[in-house]
């Protein structure tokens, strides 16, 4: 069992998506914004998530209207959404028919010198129900107690570092809601290297 939940991004093969599953991550993100880089279509995931289960199946979008991203939830069978932080957007999609996590640059939440206020910030202009999501700049020992402070205002979904140490002690020291791994793409079909990935499954288990 793992000590915090994960999320895998840029899932994109069956390898990556049962691997993942089985090593006990909380759920998998799919690109579904066809103007985001490593999307896939709908079939593709539904295909994808009818060989695992007991998963949380989340789909990522950029600048997407609230209609298509709620028929892509009921087409895909989506539990959550990932939307991208853009600064063109003049408002958040409405009436999302399940939960959303916002990314947004870690430039935003480290502008000011309290957190609170950083915060505040965000709050003032996210949908409610919100969990914010985002990719502190390394490394992240330097601002563990900044990191662990937003944290406790706000669920806050953390970047995995690549290294499994940095992902341990960024799990023990910050108390996130949970980390998002990066998936990668197969050597060929069937076959996935999943060396790096799994060290830092390993080191986010349990004592």
């Amino acid at each position: 069992m793992l000590a915090l939940p994960v999320l895998v991004r840029g899932i994109n093969n069956l390898s990556d998506a049962r691997y993942c599953a089985g090593m006990g991550a909380q759920g998998l993100i799919f690109t579904l914004d066809a103007n985001l880089p490593g999307a896939v279509d709908a079939a593709t995931a539904r295909e994808l998530t009818g060989w695992v289960a007991g998963v949380d199946i989340i789909g990522e979008f950029g600048h997407v209207a609230g209609p298509e991203i709620n028929r892509l939830v009921a087409e895909c069978g989506l539990t959550g959404v990932l939307l991208r932080f853009d600064r063109d957007r003049q408002a958040w999609p409405e009436g999302l028919a399940v939960p959303a996590i916002i990314e947004v640059p870690a430039s935003l939440l480290l502008k000011q010198h309290l957190y609170a206020a950083a915060i505040a910030d965000l709050t003032a202009a996210l949908p409610a129900g919100f969990t914010l999501f985002t990719t502190p700049p390394l490394p992240y020992a330097a601002d563990y107690a900044y990191w662990h402070q937003l944290a406790r205002q706000a669920p806050l979904w953390l970047a995995s570092p690549p290294d499994p140490t940095e992902a341990a002690d960024l799990a023990q020291q910050v108390h996130p809601a949970g980390l998002i791994l990066a998936g990668g793409n197969e050597i060929k079909p069937g076959l996935r290297d999943f060396t790096e990935l799994e060290a830092v499954f390993e080191a986010l288990e349990e004592a």
